[in-house]
């Protein structure tokens, strides 16, 4: 089934994700990772035309289900994206043309695996659907003319060379910066150029960032200031372990150290002055490939914080991948979308080399497009972990250059530093020293060629040619030793700088953290001022309009600026304090009955977050006069309500009545409280006992997640099974969630008993276009306490395609209640559900819950 939204595991975030799942491919690991089997993803079968891995056939032959990738032959054209003048240009592009591409010729196959009765993932950015499946369906999909190849899903561990790390104090003073720091020249363009990657935008793949680290939380891109972040568009969870409340974390510390050499302040970092954001796409001590995939997805498209909204003219300038392993081809899809979206990658060319034995880089560092980094120590000599090439990928030369990778100290959760190994450790040098370069010549911005030529020019050569090459490029340095001030002083000169302090226009005090935003058409630079007020931006030459704002200010607008080549601009601003209003109001659930303790806040200012009261009020005491985004969250269970959010401009004393929506999954569909109206079941099925099922025929085709059945299963554990007779489903789960049973409707999902005084019965009424079909479970016990019993139906509507969830005969039991139950719609792949609850005991008697099913 296809699910328009990225996946963000576990949770309705994640489910809401299915839009922006990333692309398929094949044997990735952390740089810092060997996978826990062989990889014989190289070691494929042909069937026709379609390549299918060794790896599914075993495990498929062995009578076993095998979850596998499926690539399809149709690929987007990016030749348009390419030639984007500008990074948002070329990002909304490709962005484009990828998702069209895969809605166009998916089409075929996702009918086919919905006949099938099978789920799936799709995935636009290497065009291709994540299966589960046995030999049968294997086979099926091995004849298919559209498919190029079937490849299995791998989940790889934490490399033990980088857990030997040491545990170091926080750092006093950046006037000496870290070795490696100092080593690629780094702090010499911050003294001769003034440049420490102002106006850039990193990211990186890895196992999160702890977002408020001291020597971080100043440029992560979500910092409101004083206090307050907005995650939107700053910050996905691919992996779903950072839990609901929406906020970066990082449960290994690998991300936080590869962010610090980048980014980090204090002499950490190489480039202090970019900002930051994070895809966390390694669940902790392993990093699976579908949450890989749908962190690389977000990248090109970030989205809000509820997965939606994709916005690629947000992606960042530069992502870091300090991952990688095994000899696959099929992440060079994500690399060519990030290209030709103008965002520059660095990989790590893995930790498998001893030294002396060549061809040790792994995928995707050593693929052809990739920018593949090695990694030497503190005394010039190559790594003896660092990969060499040439790649076994495809004979190409690897790594491309070499950056420090041993002993580096920098950030680690709980504010402090460690120093580990690791070509982990070098890729960031080199993420960090491209947002240098980009930041002191801006004409580079989004062209990964002419960046790849000068980081290549400026390096300093190693002659070591035993694994094949030159002292100018061989298999063991690459193009040699990082030099990124040789890199800058090669680069065009083609930008104007423009300089200045902002500051308030009645005390003269400097105003930190505000927005200095200069834009000329598409293009868009913008900086922060930092503690001093000041702000320095490189421009090109062009006509632009300046915007300086920060909250509780008057935004400061100059239209016709003009600067020229190599002009230096001062431009202070001095900015007006303006008036704050109290903002206060109701918020209402779905039904429109006032709602206690939701969350309330300014998304985009910081202010203080309120929760309202017993009667649903709230008032927020000040908030500067200003144009705002107004939400209001409500707290668990959810329910069926969703999040409101909703303009406010502050122009005085504000009254708003937060009606909170119906809460919605990726696919559209919504639940919202109904008029109780039980049905009578008339026909007995045949299931009783424990762990029984029975396959009904349905007098009308029931639709779920777009998909229409004739048929269906059902279970003594109150489920309704849309794909197949499966057993054991005794635990209830959080839904959605990607282990079985999948394609289910659950209106009280829990371990339930039917014996002589229980029954399960159907019922159909109307006519035919407007029939109702009931299931009703009668007097269904708890296989926990069999004195306990609970009447529950799941009504279908002909007509509408909703489905009713109603309860009779409730009593005081918590558990009648729900409190050990799951009620809620899956989709067939797991990937996106609407769940209504997870045991919570909010189940009323004689009440109804109606869920409306979107369009698909």
């Amino acid at each position: 089934m296809y699910l328009p939204g990225p996946p963000w595991r576990g949770t309705a975030a994640w489910a809401a994700a299915a839009a922006v799942t990333a692309a398929v491919f094949t044997g990735p690991a952390p740089a810092f990772a060997q996978p826990n089997s062989t990889d014989r993803s190289s070691v494929g079968i042909v069937s026709g035309a379609v390549e299918v891995d060794s790896a599914v056939l075993d495990t498929v032959g062995k009578g076993e289900e095998s979850t596998f990738f499926v690539t399809l032959k149709a690929q987007a054209n990016l030749s348009t994206a390419r030639r984007g003048r500008t990074h948002a240009d070329k990002a909304k592009s490709a962005f484009s043309a990828l998702r069209t591409e895969a809605a166009r010729s998916q089409t075929s196959i996702r009918s086919f695996l919905d006949k099938a009765k099978v789920g799936y993932e799709p995935y636009w950015i290497a065009n291709a659907v994540k299966v589960t499946g046995d030999e049968k369906l294997v086979a099926e999909l091995a004849t298919r003319s559209d498919v190029a190849s079937i490849r299995q899903e791998r989940t790889y561990q934490l490399d033990e060379l980088e857990q030997t790390a040491v545990d170091g104090p926080a750092l006093d003073t950046a006037a000496d910066p870290e070795w490696g720091v100092k080593d690629i020249k780094a702090d010499q363009v911050w003294s001769q150029y003034d440049d420490r990657g102002e106006g850039i935008v990193i990211a990186n793949v890895d196992s999160g960032v702890q977002f408020d680290h001291p020597a971080l939380v100043g440029n992560y891109r979500g910092n409101l200031g004083d206090g307050t972040y907005s995650h939107d568009y700053n910050w996905f969870d691919a992996t779903g372990e950072c839990g609901t409340s929406g906020s970066p974390c990082d449960n290994n510390g690998h991300g936080t150290h590869t962010m610090g050499t980048m980014v980090g302040a204090d002499g950490v970092g190489v480039a202090p002055g970019a900002k930051w954001i994070a895809a966390k796409g390694c669940e902790s001590s392993s990093c699976s490939d579908s949450a890989l995939l749908a962190a690389g997805q977000w990248i090109l498209a970030p989205t809000d914080h509820n997965g939606l909204n994709p916005k690629p003219e947000l992606a960042p300038d530069i992502v870091n991948n300090s991952w990688g392993g095994g000899d696959t081809t099929f992440y060079q899809d994500i690399v060519e979308a990030w290209n030709a979206a103008g965002i520059f990658e660095a990989f790590a060319a893995g930790n498998d080399g001893n030294g002396t034995t060549c061809s040790t880089a792994h995928a995707p560092g050593s693929q052809a497009p990739a920018y593949g980094v090695g990694a030497y120590d503190v005394n010039g000599k190559i790594a003896n972990f660092s990969g060499f090439g040439p790649s076994l990928v495809d004979g190409s030369a690897k790594p491309n250059i070499s950056a420090p990778g041993v002993n580096i100290r920098s950030t680690w959760p709980g504010n402090t530093y460690k120093a580990i190994n690791g070509t982990s450790m070098a890729t960031p040098h080199v993420a960090g020293a491209a947002a240098l370069l980009w930041s002191a010549a801006p004409s580079l911005i989004g062209k990964i060629d002419e960046t790849r030529a000068l980081l290549n020019d400026g390096a300093i050569d190693v002659d070591d040619t035993h694994c094949g090459g030159s002292a100018d490029m061989n298999n063991v340095w690459g193009e040699g030793k990082l030099d990124i001030l040789a890199s800058v002083d090669l680069a065009p000169r083609s930008a104007a700088t423009v300089t200045g302090a902002v500051t308030d226009k009645a005390t003269g005090k400097p105003l930190s953290g505000f927005t200095v935003k200069a834009q000329a058409g598409t293009a868009r630079r913008s900086v922060t001022t930092a503690a001093d007020g000041t702000y320095k931006l490189n421009l090109n030459a062009d006509t632009y309009t300046v915007e300086v704002s920060g909250y509780g200010y008057a935004t400061a607008t100059e239209q016709g600026f003009t600067v020229a080549t190599g002009e230096h601009v001062t431009k202070n601003v001095a900015l007006g304090a303006v008036p704050a209003h109290a903002v206060s109001g109701t918020v209402l659930d779905v039904t429109g009955k006032p709602l206690a303790g939701a969350t309330v806040r300014i998304a985009d200012a910081p202010v203080s977050a309120v929760t309202s009261d017993s009667s649903g009020r709230f008032t927020l005491p000040e908030v500067a006069e200003g144009s705002y985004r107004l939400t209001a969250s409500p707290a668990a269970p959810i329910l069926c309500n969703g999040a409101y959010g909703a303009a406010l401009t502050v122009d005085g004393n504000e009254t708003v009545t937060a009606a909170l929506p119906a809460r919605t999954d990726a696919s559209g569909n919504s639940c919202a409280p109904a008029a109780y109206s039980w049905i009578a079941g008339t026909t007995k099925v045949a299931l009783s006992g424990d762990e029984d099922v029975r396959t009904v025929a349905l007098p009308f085709p029931v639709k779920l997640y777009g998909v229409s059945y004739t048929s269906a299963h059902l279970t003594t554990n109150g489920l309704v099974n849309f794909l197949e007779p499966r057993l054991g489903d005794y635990t209830n789960t959080a839904i959605p969630a990607a282990a079985k049973p999948n394609g289910i409707v659950a209106p009280f999902w829990d371990d339930l008993v039917l014996d002589k005084k229980s029954r399960v019965m159907t019922a159909t009424t109307g006519a035919a276009g407007a029939r109702k079909l009931a299931i009703v479970w009668q007097d269904a016990a708890f296989a926990s306490a069999t004195t306990t019993r609970v009447t529950f139906e799941a009504v279908f509507d002909e007509a509408t395609g909703a489905i009713t969830f109603q309860y009779q005969g409730l009593g005081g039991a918590a558990a009648e209640a729900g409190s050990t139950a799951t009620v809620g719609i899956e989709n067939q792949s797991g990937s996106d559900a609407l769940q209504y609850s997870f045991n919570a005991g909010v189940l009323k008697d004689q009440s109804a819950i109606r869920i409306t099913q979107g369009s698909i």
